[in-house]
């Protein structure tokens, strides 16, 4: 069964299996719309606003209706995010080798179009892809958008929107060489 973790500063993290998920104080799992109700039970609304509001490809909001409404939001584009594997437990041998596949291909990183100079801050086990950009785009040189494409498994249009909701924290500047190539990098 697919899993999630969330941490203290609301990073959300896709896992294969609650086996994978890291077993480390103040990392909660919930690997269904019903175990995030029980965890967000305890937290306070304005949480659940600010998860929303950090999802790539929302539009932001101020409150939610309902605290119901709120997770089930929430817990829908998490399904959208980690991807169709995601989204529904094989319940028969009929279904049984799709999900196997769909196994096998949530395991190996997602294959994009290769970049001339492969990212060299590989992603490290137990953090998330904003924190994999910010890695790649720190470096002394930035990273270009084909790198970061390579190592989220994101297409251009998705990494460009977490660049842009990341820059209203972190200044970002953007340049393009002469080859054309798009360059992010940290200041």
């Amino acid at each position: 069964m697919k899993a999630f973790t969330i941490d203290a500063d609301n990073n959300i993290t896709f896992h294969a299996s609650a086996k994978a998920a890291p077993k480390t104080e103040g990392i909660e799992v919930f690997t269904s719309e019903k175990a995030l109700g029980e965890l967000a039970v305890t937290w306070p609304a304005s949480r659940l606003i600010e998860i929303w509001n950090s999802l790539t490809g929302v539009t932001p909001v101020k409150k939610f209706t309902s605290r119901t409404l709120g997770i089930a939001r929430i817990w829908k584009e998490l399904q959208k995010l980690a991807g169709p594997e995601a989204e529904t437990p094989a319940t028969d041998a009929a279904t049984a080798e799709p999900k196997a596949a769909r196994k096998a291909k949530a395991t190996k990183p997602a294959k994009t179009r290769k970049s001339a100079k492969p990212a060299k801050t590989p992603k490290a086990a137990g953090t998330n892809k904003k924190d994999t950009i910010l890695a790649l785009i720190g470096r002394k040189n930035g990273a270009t958008l084909e790198e970061i494409m390579e190592a989220t498994g994101w297409q251009k249009h998705s990494v460009r929107g977490a660049i842009a909701t990341m820059g209203k924290t972190t200044k970002i500047e953007s340049s393009k060489s002469e080859s054309g190539a798009r360059t992010y990098k940290a200041k």
